[in-house]
C-alpha cells in the first residue's frame, strides 16, 4: 500500500492486503455466509436472491477492522470494494493544508471502492474506519465477474452509484448554499436522527462523532460547531449527553435548515 498519507488527528491503523482469519469479539459477523447473515440490509448487496447471495458468500473474504484503520486512500489504484457489514466508515479527503473535508458516513450494507472499482481509476477518496468494525472484501476481477453473471446484482450496484451520486449532491448543496452554519448543523442533526428512536423526551440517537469531525462533514470550523451545539442546546433545540443526542425540537430545527 502507498506508504504517503494524509495527517489526520490521531495516527491511523492501515489496512494491510485483506486476509482470511477468524473475526474475534465483538466484530463477529451473526453468520459465516451472506444467506443466512442475521445482519442483512434492505440496501446494497445484502438484499439479493439466494442464489446471488451464496455466490457473493464464496468470493468475500472477511476482516476485522480497529477503529482508524484506512482501507484504501485517495490517489491509490482500487484492488477491488469493501461491503461494510458492522460499524461505520467514514469517507473523505485532505488538501495539501491538511484539511479535511468528510463526504459521507458509511452505514452496514453499503459498498466501499465501488467506483473506481468498476472504472479502473485510482480512488477518489480515502475511507477510514469510524469505530470497530467488521467488512467483506472482494477483489476487481472476481467482483466485475459476479455483477456480469448476476443480473440482480448488476441492479443493486447501479441503484448504490445513483445514491452515491445524489449523496455527492446534497454534500454540494448543504456546504455550499447553506448561508450558516446553525443551518448546516440543523440540516446535520435532522439527517443523523432520521433513524432515531422516538420517546417521551424528544428523539434520541446515537452520536459517535467528535465535533471535529462533524465540521469536517458540514464544511466549517470544530469552534463553530462547539458554538452552535450550545445555543442549540441554551434553546432546548437539542441535548447532548456522552454520544447520546437528543432532538427536542424537531419543527425548529427544520425550520433553521430551510426544510
Amino acid at each position: 500500500m502507498a506508504s504517503s498519507v494524509m495527517t489526520p488527528k490521531t495516527s491511523p491503523t492501515f489496512a494491510t492486503t485483506p486476509v482470511e482469519r477468524k473475526p474475534r469479539a465483538p466484530y463477529r459477523l451473526a453468520a459465516d455466509d451472506c444467506v443466512s447473515c442475521q445482519l442483512r440490509t434492505e440496501s446494497s448487496l445484502c438484499g439479493l436472491s439466494p442464489r446471488a447471495a451464496q455466490y457473493l458468500g464464496a468470493i468475500r473474504r472477511p476482516s476485522s477492522y480497529p477503529a482508524g484503520a484506512i482501507l484504501f486512500m485517495e490517489g491509490e489504484q482500487s484492488r477491488g470494494v469493501y461491503i461494510v457489514c458492522q460499524g461505520r466508515v467514514k469517507l473523505l479527503t485532505t488538501n495539501s493544508d491538511g484539511k479535511t473535508l468528510i463526504f459521507k458516513i458509511a452505514k452496514p450494507g453499503e459498498i466501499l471502492g465501488l467506483n473506481a472499482t468498476l472504472s479502473g481509476t485510482p480512488h477518489e477518496i480515502t475511507a477510514e474506519t469510524l469505530q470497530p468494525a467488521q467488512l467483506a472484501y472482494i477483489g476487481r476481477e472476481d467482483f466485475i465477474r459476479f455483477i456480469k453473471e448476476n443480473g440482480d446484482a448488476c441492479l443493486q450496484v447501479a441503484q448504490h452509484l445513483g445514491r452515491d451520486c445524489h449523496s455527492a449532491y446534497e454534500v454540494i448543496r448543504s456546504i455550499g448554499l447553506s448561508n450558516s452554519v446553525e443551518e448546516k448543523l440543523a440540516r446535520f442533526v435532522l439527517d443523523w436522527a432520521s433513524s432515531g428512536q422516538a420517546t417521551n423526551l424528544g428523539i434520541k440517537v446515537k452520536l459517535a462523532l467528535t465535533h471535529e469531525e462533524i465540521a469536517q462533514l458540514i464544511g466549517c470550523s470544530r469552534e463553530s460547531v462547539s458554538r452552535s451545539f450550545s445555543d442549540f442546546k441554551r434553546r432546548h433545540l437539542v441535548e447532548v449527553n456522552g454520544a447520546t443526542l437528543i432532538v427536542q425540537n424537531k419543527l425548529a430545527l427544520e425550520h433553521l435548515a430551510a426544510l
